[in-house]
């Protein structure tokens, strides 16, 4: 079952070339803000550098008392050329 994104969400698509600090940083300010984010990733490099992002962001977070829990689940998505692939999804929220 595919997942779908609110339209209050942050969505943030990962890449295998995303650098982990800053799509921690990016998260990190999403929940200061009080927004649920879900980062997008297609492939093996993609969703390790998701993964990296999400524990470096627990770091960010951690001082203020917030602890990030985190729900993986698929998505859809249609890449450039039109080509239809299965991504993993991961919404992050704020406990």
């Amino acid at each position: 079952m595919a997942t779908t994104d609110t339209p209050k969400d942050e969505v943030l698509k990962v890449a295998a070339s995303s650098p982990p600090g800053t799509l921690a940083s990016a998260i990190a300010h999403a929940i200061y803000d009080n927004k649920p984010v879900t980062l997008r990733a297609v492939g093996a490099g993609a969703v390790n550098q998701a993964v990296k992002a999400i524990a470096i962001a627990q770091a960010y977070v951690a001082p203020r008392g917030i602890t990030l829990t985190c729900r993986p689940g698929f998505a859809d998505v249609v890449m450039p050329d039109g080509k239809k692939m299965s991504g993993i999804t991961f919404r992050i929220f704020a406990d």
